[in-house]
Formats: structure tokens, sequence, C-alpha cells
């Protein structure tokens, strides 16, 4: 580990001994496993539990992670069933969809923390995450919920470099995000519509794409894939297979964004 990291993780670890025992909110992503995994080094399975949220929001895939993930560490962990979509603010899918989401789902994980008698619920929000539009971090400031990897200064690129000084599998593990945010703002939310943006990007992976998103627009699925594999995706045939497949899932068209994929490309329509 380099000095410029090795100072970042003090400060992490220096962080979680100042809480005692913590709650972690895990999605199983490299973020969360990470600050999960540092959690149960720095204080011990006694003082740390995992609280993992499974909702239509967020792939089956990674509930199973999760439960694996704390079976093997031996860490407590509970699985919180959470609809999201029961709630207007959420459905509706407007362009603070992320506040009252983030603020749905982690009230009721403070409330079970708290019954709990733990005092701190932690997140795995880092530096990076500033540079994308990000209502739902006022939902977890006004929830007095701790974000221990941004305030030690760790990037994601540091985070990953750390999995690896960890030994987790995960320090390669494409980033995720809530299936909602491949749907523009303003159309509705449906399970349906979610579980087929959910088959489509399953598929995908499969045929070992990587980093990607499936965004859905109306009947039109618009992928977003890492420019490298583009020429790939276009020269083997997988873009026949992919068009077949994805409108089995129910997708009418299925194009391809020439731009390849970024970080939350739908709030591009609110920029300027």
């Amino acid at each position: 580990m380099d000095k410029a990291l090795q100072m970042k993780v003090d400060k992490l670890q220096f962080l979680l001994k100042s809480y005692g025992g913590v709650a972690v909110a895990f999605s199983a992503g490299v973020d969360s496993t990470v600050l999960l995994k540092a959690a149960k080094e720095t204080l011990g399975t006694e003082q740390v539990m995992a609280l993992t949220v499974q909702s239509s929001l967020m792939p089956a895939s990674d509930v199973e992670d999760a439960v694996t993930f704390c079976r093997e560490e031996g860490i407590r962990h509970e699985v919180v069933q959470v609809d999201p979509l029961i709630y207007y603010d959420v459905r509706t899918n407007p362009p603070q969809r992320c506040y009252y989401c983030k603020r749905l789902i982690f009230g009721k994980l403070r409330e079970i923390v708290g019954q709990k008698g733990i005092v701190h619920l932690l997140d795995g929000s880092n530096v990076d995450d500033g540079q994308d539009y990000r209502p739902g971090r006022q939902a977890l400031r006004e929830l007095g919920v701790l974000s221990p990897l941004l305030e030690a200064g760790l990037t994601k690129a540091d985070i990953r470099a750390y999995a690896k000084v960890l030994g987790l599998s995960v320090a390669q593990k494409p980033s995720a995000a809530c299936l909602a945010s491949r749907v523009p703002y303003g159309e509705v939310l449906s399970r349906e519509k979610l579980q087929r943006i959910e088959q489509a990007e399953k598929f995908l992976h499969a045929e070992g794409f990587t980093q990607l998103r499936v965004r859905s627009h109306a009947d039109m699925a618009r992928l977003e894939l890492l420019p490298e594999d583009i020429e790939r995706f276009m020269a083997d045939g997988t873009y026949q297979k992919a068009v077949a497949k994805l409108k089995e899932f129910g997708f009418a068209y299925v194009t391809l964004d020439l731009e390849g994929y970024r970080m939350g490309s739908m709030n591009e329509v609110l920029k300027g």
C-alpha cells in the first residue's frame, strides 16, 4: 500500500474506532464491502452488523452476494424488505427521487439499528460520488448516517486498491447503482420495467461485458458499453443476439449509445 493510501486507511480506522458499535448499509458493491470488511477488521465481529435492503430497485443477485459474504465472514446480517414503489414521490420518478428513496430506506434502517441499541449507521459513499448529481446525500445527512470512506478522503480508485490489500474479490467488481437510475426522470417506475432492465444487464454480463448500463426509455433500450467493448459487440454477432434477447424481455427497440458507458448519464439533461 502506498503512503497516500495508507494515510487514508489510517484515518478510516481511526474513525471506525471512534464510533464503537456500527451497522453498515451493505449492498455487496465494492464500496460497502470494503467498509464492512474494514469495520470487522478494526472493531471485531461483535461490534459490527450489516443491513441489506431487498427491493425491486436493486438486482436480486446483490442480495445473494451480500448474504454469502456475511456468512463467510461471520458477520451478523439482516435483509430488510422495503418497497419504495408504493410511495408516490419515488414511483413518479422526479429529479429528487433519490432523496425520497434514501429518506425512506435509511429511515427504515435507522429504526432497526435504534431497536438494536446501535448508535451509528454507516454507508459506503466516497469522494467520487460528489462528482455527480446525488440528492440522496441530503437525506443521509438529515438522518445522521455517517460516510467514513468519504470522510477519510477515499476515492473509488483508492477503495479498489484497498480491496486488493484486504484480499476481497470485489476489487474489480463493476460499479453498480439503483435500477431506477436507468429510467429518465418523469417516466413512471414499475416492477415490470425494472425487472426487464435487470434481465437485460444480467444477459450482457453473461456475454462477457463488464461495466455497462441498459437505459430504458419507454419501450426502447439504450445500451451503454465501455468504448473498448463496442467494436466486439458489433463485430462478433453479439448485437443480433442481444436485440433478440432484449425484445424477448419486453423492449420494442434496442439502440447502442456511441458515447459509451458513463456514470449518471440520465443526469445530463439536468445540466446547464
